[in-house]
């Protein structure tokens, strides 16, 4: 209702009363509407992945950050190293008393365009621009990464081993071909340069200057650092060697193009803060100017709310001409800075890069933006905008969309937070189940008024008449855990943090205390890199104990399925799979020869070549949307008729995907591959979803429960760690109901259990509960908490514990 129909009518509308083209725009399946406002809408989804967006750039206020650099920045002379001020600065009007040879009338007028004399030494002074403070141009780019921050080196374990020397395979690409043919030239390199090497030792035992010449040869920076004076040989012969990680570097640029290639041997890489500029990005140039006496890094690297501090003070440190300049800049920088803190986000820094937020962060820094325009008369509609939010933003963010309303526009919020819910001036509820159970309204009204309707599970919930039980008895903790010593990682303070095994545990605290960098960055890589040798190295910290207490490890991020036409739950928990068996191990089946593969409808075999196995055409229409007709051919079903012939209990393979997860549990309950995965499918909420709808139509929570349903259902023996990132995002309570029946199955089973999660409904429910905080950003990354919820309840200053203790 919210997007596809209202948002998508609302655009279409709008742009058809500006006389613009709206062939693009499909009308949506409805008979009417009167009283449409033109649409905004903010979904969870988030589209900018490139590493070269910043939470600066996407907001534009490092925009205005470089404006203000540009016009008011002060920087050393290349020549005499004195502080050059702006162009404008009064200082510049005439040079001092001894300007040096390159002084006079004449030395100024041979100055190239663009310059101005240095007030000291009369040397030319470029002009500076916002190019210069721009990583994204070449101006302002470090030439070495480009403006990135990050290099791509080799990953050196990967190429050799230690322990070996070179005759023995120390480099793991050469044969004895390539160790006879590089040893000599290595010899010849190390005796040009007057140093020894030999071929029979270990890696572990070579010196500095010999490690360097093997990994990145003769010419490389790294090597000539320790013999400046010695010129490097030209030919092969004289011990020209270009170095192992040198070589591999050099294939991987030039066969970038080659996708194939690239993913190969991307393998061998790695991503590292660039030398030369040290993650800024910036030139070296650009690093050296201040405005007063800040250069512009460190501010990139300041929570948004210490930022704002410093532009308010900024203005006390200007000369009443700089304050000309920087006035119109300040205030828009103070503002946008402003809207931002107020939506929840001050503690990012500018320098946070775009594909690193989450669905959350992402949705209020365009909440932000919303803000900023002032517009008026519009329908906004919001998908689910308190994912990610702490219970205490919550509230700053109800004051927000109310801000929004007093606007003169209309607010239209797709939520399940029952405190959001309760603050609206208007809600409606669809039901009463979900998928073909549902698209009806079954309550509408004020708050009050929708509580004494009957037939609404959010209304039953709002008037506590149903709520997810608190446990009576709470597991305790017993001797078996894991201990993470001394967490560094990004904002954490030197935490040693305790993980009882055997638990379920929630972790806790607002936006940006630390929560993913300890349980993700730290704990998830530490423990596949202990079980699987992975290459990955885990985020800063001393030690980690008990890892030899797990067998295997489970993790389910926020990242969102991937909504490919062709893809839907049955294909993407691989509940397909065994079910294809079951109808290629029919009789029939194997009297015709069919396989597995006659079954799926997305490769050739058995599926219809007409619209091969999608059931539909897709007709192009010019300049109108495509439109999706039913094949000919097979009549929307997908297969051929030969296929359609073999039939599992009386069922062809198009009407199993026709079936809803619950009418497949019953006919496959023979098959328990099958079985294991549906039961999954079912206990999470989704019995009513049909195995062949394509995943582009399922809602944002279908859409995760079909993805924690894919990771839950792989098979376990106890002894496994399960690491969920906010697993009720986009569940209704009744869901969240039956995800913890899930997830306390799953502990039941010996297994630990740790989610990170704002949603106090399974927070109350946890064995045991571990707050960080006690702000964001830099003021974060405190062990502020641990025990049990009430434990925690009773901790004044745990936001989480405040919010705990009125619901417990």
């Amino acid at each position: 209702m919210g997007f596809d129909i209202l948002h998508t009518e609302g655009q279409r509308q709008y742009l058809e009363s500006l006389g613009l083209a709206t062939f693009g725009v499909a009308k949506p399946p409805v008979e009417s509407i009167t009283g449409l406002s033109p649409t905004i809408s903010l979904d969870q989804y988030l589209t900018n992945s490139s590493p070269r967006s910043t939470v600066g750039t996407s907001t534009e206020v490092y925009t205005y950050l470089r404006i203000l650099f540009a016009r008011l920045g002060h920087r050393p002379c290349s020549a005499c190293g004195q502080n050059v001020p702006p162009a404008f600065d009064p200082a510049n009007a005439e040079w001092a008393d001894d300007p040096g040879p390159a002084s006079g009338t004449a030395a100024a007028d041979a100055l190239p365009e663009e310059t101005f004399p240095c007030p000291h030494c009369g040397a030319p002074i470029p002009e500076i621009n916002m190019a210069h403070f721009s990583f994204n141009k070449p101006e302002g780019a470090c030439p070495t990464c480009t403006g990135l921050g990050v290099v791509q080196e080799a990953n050196i374990k990967l190429l050799v081993d230690e322990a070996k020397s070179i005759r023995d395979g120390a480099v793991l690409s050469w044969d004895d071909f390539y160790i006879n043919h590089y040893g000599g030239t290595l010899l010849t390199a190390a005796a040009h340069c007057g140093i020894p090497f030999e071929l029979d030792l270990p890696l572990k035992e070579y010196t500095l200057p010999q490690r360097d010449l093997l990994l990145y040869g003769v010419e490389s920076p790294r090597f000539r650092r320790h013999f400046p004076d010695v010129e490097p040989p030209a030919r092969v012969k004289d011990g020209r060697f270009e170095g192992v990680a040198t070589a591999l570097l050099r294939r991987y640029s030039d066969r970038i193009q080659d996708a194939d290639y690239r993913d190969k041997m991307s393998e061998y890489l790695v991503s590292q803060t660039c030398p030369d500029c040290d993650g800024t990005r910036l030139r070296p140039e650009s690093r050296a100017v201040t405005v007063a006496g800040q250069t512009i890094i460190p501010l990139t690297r300041l929570p948004l709310t210490e930022l704002g501090d410093w532009l308010r003070d900024l203005p006390a440190a200007l000369s009443a001409d700089e304050m000309i300049v920087a006035e119109p800049v300040l205030d828009d920088l103070n503002e946008r800075v402003a809207r931002l803190v107020q939506v929840g986000a001050g503690y990012l820094t500018l320098e946070r890069t775009s594909p690193t937020l989450s669905a959350g962060e992402a949705q209020r820094l365009r909440l932000a933006a919303l803000l900023g325009s002032g517009l008026s008369g519009l329908l906004y509609v919001f998908d689910e905008p308190t994912i990610g939010t702490h219970q205490r933003d919550t509230r700053r963010l109800i004051t927000v969309l109310r801000r929004l309303r007093d606007l003169g526009n209309t607010v239209l919020v797709i939520e399940h937070d029952l405190e959001m819910v309760a603050a609206a001036d208007t809600v409606i509820d669809f039901g009463p189940g979900a998928g073909k159970h549902g698209g009806e309204v079954v309550a509408a009204g004020t708050l009050a008024e929708i509580v004494e309707q009957s037939g609404s599970l959010t209304a039953d919930y709002l008037a506590n008449r149903v709520s997810i039980p608190i446990p009576q008895q709470r597991r305790a903790p017993g001797d078996a855990c894991l201990t993470i010593h001394g967490a560094r990682e990004n904002n954490l303070k030197n935490l040693t943090v305790r993980f009882p095994l055997g638990l379920l545990i929630a972790v806790t605290g607002v936006s940006g205390s630390g929560k993913s960098s300890l349980l993700f960055d730290i704990l998830d890589t530490a423990v596949r890199q202990h079980l699987t040798k992975a290459n990955d190295e885990p985020g800063e910290h001393d030690a980690i104990d008990g890892l030899e207490h797990l067998d295997k490890i489970v993790t389910i991020d926020q990242e969102h399925i991937r909504r490919m036409p062709r893809s839907n739950a049955a294909t993407y928990t691989d509940t397909f799979t065994p079910i294809r068996k079951a109808f290629a191990e029919t009789p029939e089946a194997k009297q015709q020869g069919y396989t597995t593969r006659h079954f799926s409808f997305n490769v050739p075999g058995g599926r219809c070549e007409r619209c091969q196995g999608a059931g539909v055409l897709t007709v192009n229409m010019q300049f109108m949307p495509d439109v999706e007709v039913r094949c000919p051919a097979c009549h929307g079903r997908r297969f051929t008729r030969e296929t359609l012939a073999i039939k599992y209990r009386e069922h062809d393979i198009a009407q199993v995907l026709e079936m809803t997860v619950a009418e497949a549990l019953a006919l496959f309950k023979d098959v328990p591959a099958a079985q294991s995965r549906l039961q999954v499918l079912s206990d999470v909420g989704l019995g009513y979803l049909q195995l062949g709808q394509p995943a582009t139509t399922l809602s944002g929570g279908e859409a995760q429960r079909v993805k924690l349903s894919k990771e839950l259902g792989r098979r376990v023996s106890g002894h496994t760690l399960y690491l969920l990132d906010e697993p009720t995002t986009g569940l209704h309570l009744a869901d969240t109901a039956r995800l913890l029946g899930v997830l306390q199955r799953l502990v039941e089973a010996g297994n630990t259990v740790i989610v990170v999660e704002h949603n106090l409904e399974l927070v109350k429910v946890a064995d045991w509960v571990i707050d960080l905080g006690p702000e964001g950003g830099a003021a974060g990354g405190w062990l502020i908490a641990e025990g049990t919820p009430e434990q925690v309840a009773q901790v004044a200053e745990s936001y989480t514990g405040q919010y705990l203790q009125e619901i417990l």
